[in-house]
């Protein structure tokens, strides 16, 4: 086929006045700010908040007075509003959001650290880190096959089914084999499995996506659940105690402070996480195939016209999505838990979020990812040093963070034109 040119379509940005998307933006960061320096900066205390460098209390560590930090931190949340509200350019846009958020999060943590009781009041950055990357994976994983859909065409809602079978299959092949790779394998056919039904159902049948999407997310509870009963409740030492996947560590990136620990000293499902998220980029944006796959998700007629072959390329990305997914899956059943049922929680709706937060790219996903993954370590860490924030609000943080993320953040997102909707071939 010839070189088409086809690229992503730039939405110009509506002129709304006075009140454009930067000058809001910049509004509720210099509110958030304020916020946080006068209502943080009063609860906290003058005990020294401690951000330790390893993984307890002993160390090196980097210290501030509670109260002074809430409040520093808070106006730099306010410089970052306020830097949108007297006008910059649009390229620092992502940066001066991350640092205004950055500035609220840690106000707030100078109140909590500074007000824990004796001997608790120090976060522990290593474990921060490392848990804010391994309750993120099922999420990178989730987003990323949400990325080759939707890139597609397709909306996959059926995530959450993915990943759900992509654990089940692993935990029960893996378990009956005694083989960690026969039970990544298994994970990544189960996940295919689902991802077949929403190509069949969607691309040929052109049931509506969506629905579709939501039916195979109960299949995937109900066929898992039922196996879960019959087998693995009578008997687990058989079906449900699959071997589990080793840390491997890398020498020399290993010992890089906080950073080393937490990200070279993991599963192979962490690197092949962010494996994934560069080739997926580069071979979204760089290749051949990336370059009809994004034809195909925006105009599938004129993609059409030039030959590339539009129902065969979806099929392919749905099924390839599918088992990206069920490998995630697969990252609580062979490296941390014994599977249960219904063991995802609605991490593939939250993937789903993370997919619109990061504006389907592979990077954007990675870092939604990440936001959410730190929201959720964030509460068990509260909950841990018996904040005075109750323990219900705190597990509702992740969640309320997605919305967050979703409805107030990420501003006006564009998906890929064709997302949602069947191809006929004329």
């Amino acid at each position: 086929m010839s070189t088409m040119a086809v690229e992503d379509v730039a939405v110009a940005p509506v002129d709304h006045g006075f009140w454009t998307r930067n000058r809001k933006t910049g509004a509720v960061l210099a509110v958030l700010g304020v916020i946080a320096a006068v209502l943080f900066g009063a609860l906290a205390t003058d005990q020294a908040a401690r951000f330790t460098l390893s993984e307890d209390s002993a160390g090196a560590a980097l210290e501030i007075n509670g109260t002074v930090g809430a409040i520093i931190f808070g106006l730099v949340a306010v410089a970052a509003g306020a830097a949108f509200l007297i006008g910059v350019p649009e390229r620092w846009f992502g940066l001066l959001v991350g640092v205004g958020a950055l500035g609220f999060v840690f106000s707030f943590l100078c109140w909590q650290v500074s007000t824990a009781p004796t001997g608790q009041n120090f976060m522990p950055m290593v474990n921060m880190v490392r848990g804010t990357f391994l309750l993120a994976l099922p999420l990178i994983f989730g987003a990323l096959a949400g990325v080759l859909c939707e890139r597609s065409g397709v909306v996959n809602v059926a995530i959450e089914g993915q990943l759900l079978m992509g654990a089940f299959s692993g935990a029960l092949f893996g378990s009956i084999s005694g083989s960690v790779w026969v039970g990544l394998v298994a994970a990544a056919v189960g996940g295919a499995f689902i991802s077949l039904l929403l190509a069949v159902f969607s691309i040929r049948y052109l049931v509506d996506q969506v629905v579709m999407g939501i039916v195979l997310n109960l299949f995937a509870v109900g066929v898992t659940g039922f196996l879960y009963e019959r087998l693995m409740q009578t008997n687990a030492a058989k079906y449900n105690q699959p071997p589990r996947f080793t840390t491997w560590e890398i020498p020399l990136l290993s010992d890089i402070p906080v950073l080393g620990p937490a990200l070279f000293r993991s599963n192979i499902f962490l690197y092949l996480a962010l494996i994934l998220v560069f080739v997926i980029h580069i071979a979204l944006f760089r290749t051949r195939w990336g370059l009809r796959t994004r034809s195909v998700g925006e105009h599938p007629t004129a993609a059409d016209t030039l030959g590339v072959k539009v129902l065969r390329l979806r099929y392919r990305n749905v099924l390839l999505a599918g088992v990206v997914a069920g490998i995630g899956g697969a990252s609580y059943t062979l490296a941390l838990f014994t599977f249960t049922k219904n063991m995802i929680g609605g991490k593939g709706f939250i993937a789903l979020a993370a997919l619109i937060f990061g504006r389907w790219s592979p990077t954007g996903a990675l870092l939604a990812a990440l936001f959410f993954g730190f929201a959720d370590q964030l509460a068990t860490y509260l909950s841990a040093i018996d904040s005075i924030i109750p323990s219900q609000f705190l597990s509702m943080l992740p969640y309320l963070a997605t919305m967050l993320a979703v409805a107030g953040l990420v501003g006006k997102v564009r998906a890929p034109a064709a997302s949602g909707k069947p191809y006929v071939k004329g």
